[in-house]
């Protein structure tokens, strides 16, 4: 079990990501390599990330990332700026944390090639090389799920957002149920190892994650910056950058639904969506179960309400679709 320990001060420094990290991602894939998880959710995309893979990539990778433990210089925080300042924080990687890594890896009892031994060394090459590995399977396997990955994070925030400005971080922290326990002052998390972090008022950073699946994850090391990593509600499927053909969306799906899709934008409540388009809330949640069932919207609920945002297909549809006639006007 991990057990995270907050102060008061944690209490006010808790930050929920804005996007999905590249290098936790990735790392996450390597997982999903080896443990598919549940195929509706991720079939099409391993079935993709297979023939996709390179071998020499995954030669270098896959020992790195145990089920045990994987090395936290692999999801360093510069990570959440992008890939590039993840990959520079990689290849900065201090010798001494490469030693303390690579030394926990070692532990595992699994065999360790010459070339993980001149990693732990801090060899110039070999670093370059795995990052290099790690960009390589990044574009293969991740980036062409990108837009899929975004949009469930941003519907995952969006939806802790709200529970956060109605219930406060303590509500927030319980709506992690059942992946999390909150019993203050401390998270408990259930895996299959034992670790405390103590956060010091140093706050934690939550991280939604999009191809993570069993469990919360956290680094091993107490004193590295707190992150905690978890995984988002992943009804839609990975639809490795599906697009709408062009269509009069109204056609299609009728005027009201169309009405609906369109005044969604960051996330709207039902009862906000019934506001805004001018119908019933009764009107609403029937509208809003055929948009889900058709995978254009994603909800989920916050705190009393429930919480409408957009998928990448309802999103491609609407850009597909042809501007009203004031937009068209003049």
């Amino acid at each position: 079990m991990i057990r995270i320990y907050f102060t008061p001060d944690d209490i006010g420094r808790v930050r929920v990501a804005g996007s999905p990290d590249p290098l936790w991602e990735t790392v996450f894939s390597l997982f999903r390599l080896r443990r598919p998880g549940p195929a509706p959710v991720f079939g099409r995309w391993r079935a993709h990330a297979l023939r996709a893979s390179r071998r020499a990539d995954l030669e270098l990778l896959l020992p790195l990332v145990q089920f045990g433990y994987y090395p936290d210089f692999l999801t360093p925080a510069e990570g959440r700026h992008g890939l590039p300042a993840g990959l520079d924080a990689v290849l900065s990687t201090p010798v001494s944390r490469l030693r303390t890594d690579m030394s926990a890896l070692a532990r595992l009892g699994r065999p360790t090639p010459a070339w993980m031994r001149r990693l732990a060394e801090g060899d110039r090459e070999t670093l370059e090389r795995l990052a290099g590995a790690i960009r390589s399977h990044h574009a293969a396997v991740v980036e062409p799920i990108w837009p899929e990955a975004r949009a469930a994070v941003e519907a995952d925030r969006s939806r802790r957002a709200r529970i956060l400005l109605e219930e406060g971080c303590e509500g927030l922290l319980h709506s992690y149920r059942p992946m999390m326990r909150w019993r203050p002052p401390v998270l408990e998390i259930d895996v299959r190892y034992e670790q405390s972090l103590h956060l010091a008022g140093r706050g934690l950073l939550l991280v939604p994650s999009y191809l993570s699946w069993d469990s919360p994850d956290v680094l091993r090391d107490p004193t590295l910056p707190p992150v905690l990593v978890y995984p988002v509600e992943n009804e839609v499927r990975l639809g490795l950058g599906r697009r709408a053909a062009d269509t009069d969306l109204t056609a299609l799906i009728g005027q009201t639904r169309t009405s609906v899709l369109e005044s969604i934008g960051e996330g709207r409540t039902t009862s906000e969506l019934a506001r805004h388009v001018g119908v019933s809330v009764a009107s609403i949640s029937q509208h809003t179960a055929v948009l889900r069932e058709a995978r254009l919207i994603h909800s989920s609920r916050a705190g009393k309400a429930v919480l409408h945002t957009i998928t990448p297909l309802g999103a491609a549809l609407l850009g597909a679709a042809p501007a009203p006639p004031s937009a068209r006007a003049g």
